[in-house]
């Protein structure tokens, strides 16, 4: 059962409409990530959802109440900004406690839990601390804290690791996902990092030019693209270039190469088409059996630990596939010449 409604929003500034007809459904406890480039519309549906912005058209529903023309503080909302946006000339504790104050709770209960939220996020010594004494990343804990202090309906992420180096990045994500789960609020998440939306995720909605793309399982999203964007955002792609050879077999004629595709197409003979291929679906031969095999010629490779990623000329485009790092199995030189294997079902037909 849905526990956020978002229908048909819309929203306008002057000429320009940059959400158009945004509809989604939120089961209750569901940890959401809307994935996007800069300008794509993410953020300003969390602002209407928060109640910073009022939509121009589409309504939004939390627990069976329409929330759509309420105020911020009357819906229960708890939000973390990319910057922190925490009060300088108040302690970490103080910082905490902010919402429940506002809110006249108790000055026992206040002190309660305040103390419940610094062990949640790891930082139970340092209540006394004013925030430019903190990293950024106990900075980032603490406004997480914040938010969720008042026990908030829902939590809302608006890019909160962006400003964070990349290590700092992965451990608090992770952090970030572990108390979601441990609260069980529902949260939407915002980001333009498809990594950060394929690893803590239960649900990745890809949004372009103000619209949902698609939205699934991170797994749904990644193997199975809908639409040609989504195929070339989420992860890297290898883009072959062809023909309808027969659409009812599903062959597709790349260069000198016949390539089958699992199910028939819905073009005709000579229609012009883009097959995609992920990296990790090309194998060097020898390695997996697979039902097509074509030449290819080793450009470059790059050792990046335990994978080795490979750059060949293969079906007169330029791709890349992985192998991983075997002691035992040297990768090939640039230059030479392989056999490459793929599998029907891992070709993709990109739509427009």
């Amino acid at each position: 059962m849905s526990f956020i409604q978002l229908n048909g929003l819309a929203k306008q500034f002057g000429p320009t409409r940059v959400v158009n007809d945004f509809s989604l459904s939120i089961p209750k406890g569901a940890f959401v990530s809307l994935l996007g480039p800069s300008g794509c519309g993410k953020t300003t549906v969390l602002r209407m959802l928060a109640g910073l912005e009022q939509p121009s058209a589409g309504s939004i529903t939390i627990d069976g109440k329409d929330v759509t023309t309420l105020k911020a503080n009357q819906r229960q909302i708890g939000m973390v900004f990319q910057a922190y946006a925490l009060f300088p000339n108040l302690t970490v504790a103080e910082n905490v406690a902010f919402g429940l104050r506002v809110a006249g709770r108790p000055r026992t209960e206040i002190d309660r839990r305040v103390a419940e939220m610094l062990e949640l996020i790891g930082l139970p010594d340092l209540g006394a601390r004013y925030p430019f004494q903190l990293s950024g990343g106990q900075q980032q804990r603490v406004a997480l804290a914040r938010a969720i202090a008042p026990r908030p309906r829902v939590l809302l992420l608006d890019e909160p690791l962006s400003a964070l180096d990349a290590k700092i990045r992965v451990s608090l994500r992770s952090e970030i996902r572990a108390i979601q789960r441990e609260l069980g609020i529902t949260t939407v998440f915002v980001t333009h990092d498809q990594e950060e939306a394929l690893s803590i995720s239960d649900q990745v909605v890809v949004m372009y030019k103000g619209i949902a793309e698609q939205a699934g399982t991170p797994f749904e999203i990644y193997n199975a693209p809908k639409t040609s964007f989504v195929a070339t955002f989420v992860g890297t792609l290898n883009v072959l270039q062809g023909e309808v050879e027969d659409g009812a077999a599903g062959t597709v004629r790349v260069g000198e190469a016949r390539l089958p595709l699992a199910a028939p197409i819905a073009a005709a003979k000579g229609a012009r088409v883009a097959l995609a291929v992920r990296p990790e679906s090309v194998r060097l031969k020898g390695a997996e059996t697979c039902d097509i095999e074509v030449p290819a010629d080793i450009q470059d490779v790059s050792f990046l630990g335990s994978v080795i990623r490979i750059r060949a000329a293969m079906l007169g485009t330029r791709v890349e596939f992985d192998m991983f790092n075997q002691p035992d199995m040297p990768p090939p030189a640039p230059g030479s010449r392989v056999t490459v294997g793929l599998n029907s079902r891992d070709l993709l037909l990109l739509a427009d």
